[in-house]
């Protein structure tokens, strides 16, 4: 057999049955939802800042990372609204490498989804018990979000799953935002055809059920760059392409449109610390044109507590990604005091 069943995981009741929220928890979440929510629907002028690591690899670095934004995100909160990234998936390109602390606990270890999906939902929601602060997750497996529907407040849908069907169908049975990256083609039509997929009703399996959904109008776009057939990236923040945006958006006729802008990936080459320069781009564009100010709700950051990256090792840096590069602490807060000022 080319397939084994390693363990039968438990169902996502049984989890949050095990794992359950206090009720002061699912207050801070309620309260933190309908803020977001009034931001996308255009009832708020907040400016979202998705900012974390690539990926959440250790909980008490991230929980230390998360602490130190809420110090930040008490002090903007009048003009900011801080969603951290917690992203416990991790897409390959390859299918190779460390896939995110769903598939591995501990980095140094062989996979257990098992002890993954219970190390994830703990992690979640320590983030909120220490902090206040709900967070944000990619849909990398459909299927598994369901293990943490009760504790995100924002997920996204990353380039390589947009075109998904069970992606775009689960997406539309969801009450919070979710972001649909372009491909990474660059393609601007295949995230708008996910968002409008998402934002209508839908009959489909799910879980081994008959579901029906009603469509979640806070779904929207993420602009994230592109690759061309050279492999040479393409970016897509610049003015010019936030106005063709918001002409497409125009012409599919799409409830509540909105765009974050993604300025790492094939945004930045990869090159991290161009985040800094791509976000005061952003809203550069965004103070110039009105439209633009309504248009762009947001960006997202990659940041973790050191700058940088590294590889799986024995003698680790405590807080510096394994995955992909990101800025360090000390460039975050102050960006994200710059944003402030700015917006």
């Amino acid at each position: 057999m080319s397939m084994k069943t390693n363990h039968q995981l438990p169902l996502p009741e049984v989890l949050k049955s095990q794992y359950p929220l206090s009720e002061e928890i699912k207050q801070i979440k309620a309260d933190r939802d309908r803020e977001i929510r009034d931001i996308f629907t255009g009832k708020s002028d907040k400016f979202v800042i998705l900012v974390g690591p690539c990926s959440a690899d250790n909980e008490d670095s991230v929980c230390e990372y998360v602490n130190r934004l809420k110090e930040v995100s008490d002090k903007v909160s009048d003009k900011l609204m801080i969603i951290p990234r917690v992203y416990t998936n991790k897409p390959r390109t390859t299918g190779d490498g460390y896939k995110g602390m769903l598939h591995q606990p501990d980095p140094d270890k062989a996979p257990d989804l098992l002890a993954g999906i219970i190390a994830i939902r703990k992690m979640h929601i320590r983030v909120m018990q220490e902090t206040g602060l709900s967070s944000a997750d990619e849909m990398l497996y459909p299927e598994n979000r369901s293990y943490l529907d009760d504790v995100l407040s924002y997920e996204a849908v990353g380039a390589r799953s947009v075109e998904n069907q069970q992606h775009r169908l689960t997406a539309s049975g969801m009450d919070i935002p979710v972001g649909m990256k372009n491909p990474t083609s660059g393609d601007l039509s295949v995230m708008l055809n996910s968002v409008t997929a998402a934002q209508h009703a839908h009959h489909f399996i799910y879980r081994g059920c008959d579901v029906e959904t009603s469509g979640n109008p806070l779904a929207h776009t993420i602009l994230r760059g592109g690759v061309n057939k050279y492999g040479q990236t393409i970016p897509n923040y610049h003015y010019e392409d936030l106005i063709r945006l918001s002409e497409l958006y125009s012409k599919w006729n799409l409830e509540n449109p909105a765009v974050i802008v993604d300025v790492n990936h094939s945004n930045s080459g990869k090159k991290y610390k161009e985040q800094i320069r791509i976000v005061s781009e952003v809203l550069h564009s965004r103070n110039y044109n009105p439209d633009l100010k309504k248009l762009v709700k947001g960006v997202m950051i990659e940041s973790y507590l050191v700058e940088g990256r590294q590889d799986i090792c024995p003698n680790h840096v405590y807080g510096q990604s394994i995955t992909d590069p990101c800025l360090g602490w000390e460039d975050t807060e102050r960006l994200i005091y710059e944003i402030a000022e700015k917006c």
